[in-house]
């Protein structure tokens, strides 16, 4: 399927979705959620061209990168920012627990929340994962339905009366498109700017030393944001303090390594052993 198909059909899907939107939420209609990174930009401009009625929101984390946020303002002023009610980092000491890949309860905490109770449009594709392969267009974010607009009519009336409290109807838009589809719709179809964190290398925009993110990626964060680095020793040590973390953490600095290595700790452990990093005479 060629880009413009895969332009035709997602607008169609919004045409299509806008009448449950707006029976959970007459006066906004869909709740877009928006990142300022090029997939949600295309979620954002697909919306557009079908004319649908929606929201654009932004949750910030608290370690957004700033590039990202400056480019919001500026090209999408329209997007509402919504601020945490507590820094990351206070939250991973309220929890006793870094975020990790495994245990991501910081986009659970800052993100996940956002739409309950409305149609929300998100901006995944298939392409950019296994996990995320197995998604389908229409979801209900605590998994009683999963599939395409077809086969979510024919259950239509009950699903939408399950949708109450933190419930909310996932579209996604644009998920069977490629990333090459993406560069192609932003760059020549709408023709519009994106955040120049991608002409600097980076190949995902999102928080910074973000667990998903890749050794390189965060090696990259840590060169350019120092300031994150350092907020996170300063909490892991709180944590070590508290005997939160004691699973062999010789101190902050250590763990904090650990954490950014995408490594079991006690694989970790062992080449630090073995590499004569580790000290048994302290």
């Amino acid at each position: 399927m060629n880009l413009q198909s895969k332009i035709d059909y997602s607008i169609t899907l919004l045409r299509k979705s806008e009448r449950m939107a707006l029976e959970l939420d007459p006066e906004n209609g869909f709740y877009l959620a928006f990142s300022g990174g090029k997939d949600s930009q295309a979620l954002y401009h697909i919306a557009k061209l079908a004319g649908v009625k929606f929201k654009a929101h932004m949750n910030l984390t608290s370690i957004d990168p700033p590039e990202v946020i400056r480019f919001v303002k500026r090209n999408y002023p329209d997007v509402e920012l919504i601020k945490p009610k507590m820094s990351i980092y206070y939250m991973a000491l309220k929890k006793h627990l870094l975020p990790t890949r495994t245990i991501r309860w910081c986009c659970a905490e800052f993100k996940e929340t956002s739409g309950a109770g409305k149609v929300t449009l998100i901006g995944i594709r298939k392409q950019e994962s296994t996990r995320r392969s197995k998604r389908e267009e229409i979801e209900i974010s605590s998994h009683k339905f999963s599939g395409n607009f077809d086969q979510w009519s024919e259950h239509k009336e009950q699903m939408v009366t399950c949708v109450k409290g933190k419930d909310k109807i996932l579209v996604s838009p644009i998920i069977n498109w490629t990333e090459r589809d993406v560069w192609e719709f932003l760059n020549k179809v709408v023709k519009v700017p994106h955040c120049k964190l991608y002409d600097e290398g980076y190949k995902r925009i999102g928080c910074i030393l973000c667990p998903m993110s890749n050794y390189r990626q965060k090696i990259r964060d840590m060169q350019r944001f120092p300031h994150v680095k350092r907020k996170w020793i300063q909490t892991i040590q709180k944590l070590i303090d508290a005997g939160y973390l004691n699973r062999n953490f010789t101190n902050a600095e250590f763990g904090f390594n650990w954490w950014i290595s995408d490594k079991s700790f006690d694989q970790y452990y062992a080449e630090e052993v073995l590499q004569g990093k580790i000290d048994f005479s302290e």
